[in-house]
């Protein structure tokens, strides 16, 4: 069964090309390598899951009447027949039956066909990355293995991605020797080879498996030895990310050249995204986009062949690079959008859900810099598709897979004028494990098979989101056993925890909140655990919910509160729910295996978290209401409710110290980068007593 006979056949009444997969006689590699739609990753994936009894009954069809990505899957007279729009659906069809004959033995009727068209994974480098730090820096050998990026990819393949990104300053000196421009060679020909190698390696793997591929930099950005040679701005610290722009007319021919030379060599990449923003200080909106125009777009007109484009939303609506947004802004960008030619439809539009924390509440309430006007979609778009970008912040340790989260923000935000969804961080790569303790029998090999239910709710969820939680259950019970149902459970309850924490916590870049270590950075470099104080006067983000300032104003006036709202004593029940209910379900487990200890451990985490969080927000409420009326059993109340919470800490920390060694997180590194644990900030989560103990009142100060 090493080969596969592929027939083509061409069915004029409906241009159904049918593929017949059997494996009576083998074919020479030349054989295969003529078929236009041959896949290895497709080939591999049946020979090694089905049977030849299997095998000998499967027929695979390609139907261009179909939607890209749609499959139908049904038996016939004893065979069983695989209908799809392209490789991809035939892909997802082929992991669907694998899934049912290994579940049930029978074949199930499925006809399937993608809700949200461009599912992609963001996914930053560590060369040249946006931000710098040892917990992006140690995944570089690791994310320069292709044997890395094949188990990542059929990832994104099972999951039912179908386009991966790659994020980082300036990609182009590691893909070409940009001619005409030697100064911008910055690697010796053999570093250049293995670059080479390994990226149109990644574009290969990523096309048999029926995934596209974007590269994504940010502007305006150049090799600093180039920068040298002519005289122009150094960018003094390579990895800073703000400040003001070199418009020099050669960076721009240089730019130019690099995307359109990066087209023409890797004839597997399906396209390029760009930033409007970093190192453009400066520039008007208006500039920053006849740049992208001139550079970008020019650069794409004059390459060999068409790609398809991403097009990020401006940063700024002004000449700063701090973040702001007006509709005058978001008009002429559209207009510009608009007036791109010679890209293959639709444009990508990426926009910032809720900035930096998409998961956080479902409703769109801002993006980056601030809200959002209706002018992008508001006449629906004709040549472009808003891609929502879901940047995960807030959980690089911890597992997560909430589906009631991911099918709401689907009700609420997969409107005709979008289309597309980024699933990824900046903060975090999923690459190398160095979360789990050293000596700890896993059965994984890279970061982001610990995370696998995020990427299977995501994936999944996107492309049908009326999948059932049984197919997520039926994952877990394959994996853990039939007690693993309750574990799913926990996980519904638990992943609800952090998505309320933010809600009720105003965000916007990155540092600004990480809810699984309950930190901030307050002002550079100062990061640490959100203290009582902040989390009483910081405005929420979703303002269906209220902070506690707000709230015992209320009270103290007598001010009718709507009872849609969610005041923090709501917002601790429904925590303290979530909790419970975890606990509970993880409760009815019985004895696990090292693998199901850290999926119970990261559930219970979570729950602890959340227990912690709502006895300080009891706490919170008191001290606030000490604070304004004197009230000495406010006082008390307060300081027995942060007991609490330092109780359920201290239980957080040693759950997760049986799990975790100290690990480096990017918050942390205006510090310099200290290696955290829950265990290590203790002395932080007991400094709310002494801030309770030393309140005074307002009528005393």
């Amino acid at each position: 069964m090493s080969y596969l006979q592929h027939t083509k056949v061409l069915n004029a009444l409906c241009t159904l090309a049918i593929i017949v997969w059997s494996c009576a006689c083998e074919q020479s590699e030349g054989h295969k390598e003529s078929f236009a739609d041959y896949s290895p990753y497709l080939d591999s994936l049946l020979t090694s899951n089905l049977s030849s009894h299997d095998l000998d009954q499967l027929s695979l069809a390609l139907d261009s009447s179909m939607a890209p990505g749609a499959f139908d899957l049904n038996t016939q007279e004893n065979r069983t027949l695989l209908k799809a729009g392209d490789l991809g659906g035939l892909i997802y069809g082929s992991h669907e039956l694998i899934s049912q004959l290994k579940n049930s033995k029978e074949i199930t009727a499925t006809h399937e066909q993608p809700e949200v068209v461009f599912r992609a994974i963001k996914f930053n480098l560590p060369w040249d990355s946006y931000r710098r730090g040892e917990s992006l820096q140690l995944h570089m050998e690791t994310c320069k293995d292709l044997n890395y990026w094949r188990a990542f990819l059929d990832m994104m393949a099972a999951n039912r991605f179908n386009a991966l990104t790659l994020w980082n300053l300036h990609p182009f000196n590691f893909m070409i020797q940009a001619k005409g421009f030697p100064a911008a060679h910055t690697f010796s020909d053999e570093e250049y080879a293995r670059w080479k190698r390994l990226y149109k390696g990644i574009f290969a793997m990523a096309k048999e498996r029926g995934i596209e591929t974007y590269i994504v930099n940010w502007n305006i950005y150049a090799p600093n030895e180039f920068l040298n040679k002519h005289g122009l701005k150094l960018i003094k610290n390579k990895h800073a990310t703000l400040g003001d722009a070199d418009q020099s007319p050669i960076i721009k021919a240089y730019t130019k050249q690099c995307v359109t030379q990066v087209i023409n060599e890797y004839p597997n990449l399906t396209g390029l995204g760009f930033s409007l923003g970093e190192f453009m200080g400066g520039m008007n909106p208006a500039e920053r986009e006849q740049w992208i125009l001139d550079t970008f777009i020019a650069g794409i007109n004059e390459a060999d062949r068409k790609v398809k484009l991403i097009h990020r939303v401006p940063f700024s609506a002004n000449e700063g690079s701090e973040g702001s947004t007006d509709a005058d802004t978001e008009l002429m960008t559209r207009e510009a959008i608009e007036s791109i030619e010679g890209v293959i439809p639709p444009i990508w539009v990426e926009v910032k859900f809720n900035w930096s924390h998409a998961h956080s509440t479902p409703k769109l309430i801002k993006t980056h810099g601030g809200p959002l006007h209706d002018k992008y979609w508001n006449p629906a778009p004709t040549n472009y598709r808003i891609a929502w970008m879901m940047r995960n912040e807030d959980f690089f340790c911890l597992r997560w897979g909430s589906t009631d989260f991911i099918k709401k923000h689907l009700q609420l935000n997969n409107q005709p004028y979008a289309g597309g969804y980024f699933i990824g961080s900046e903060s975090y790569i999923p690459a190398k494990d160095y979360f789990t303790k050293p000596g700890d029998k896993v059965p994984w090999n890279y970061a982001f098979e610990r995370q696998w239910l995020y990427y299977m709710v995501w994936g999944r969820l996107l492309y049908n989101p009326n999948t059932p939680d049984s197919t997520f259950q039926q994952a877990f019970k394959h994996e853990f056993g039939p007690e693993a149902i309750h574990l799913f459970e926990a996980y519904q309850n638990a992943s609800q925890i952090p998505l309320e924490i933010i809600s009720a916590f105003d965000i916007g870049w990155d540092f600004t909140m990480h809810a699984e270590t309950f930190s901030r950075l307050f002002q550079w470099p100062d990061a640490h655990l959100i203290d009582i104080n902040t989390l009483i006067a910081h405005p929420v983000l979703d303002p269906q919910y209220m902070n506690t300032r707000t709230y015992v104003q209320h009270m103290l006036a007598n001010t009718p509160i709507s009872s849609d709202k969610i005041t923090p004593v709501k917002l601790a029940q429904r925590i303290e729910e979530l909790a419970t209910a975890t606990l509970d379900q993880l409760d009815k487990i019985g004895p696990t295996d090292e693998h199901m200890k850290q999926e119970v451990g990261d559930a219970r985490a979570w729950a602890l978290l959340g227990k912690y969080y709502s006895h300080k927000l009891k706490a919170a409420i008191a001290l606030e209401l000490f604070r304004n009326t004197g009230t000495e059993e406010y006082q008390h109340q307060a300081l027995v409710e942060i007991e609490q919470a330092i109780a359920w800490w201290d239980q957080l920390a040693a759950v997760t110290s049986n799990l975790y060694q100290p690990f480096p997180i990017m918050i942390y590194m205006p510090k310099g980068d200290p290696k955290f644990h829950w265990a290590n900030i203790k002395e932080e989560v007991h400094k709310d007593k002494e801030i309770i103990a030393a309140t005074v009142p307002l009528a005393l100060q």
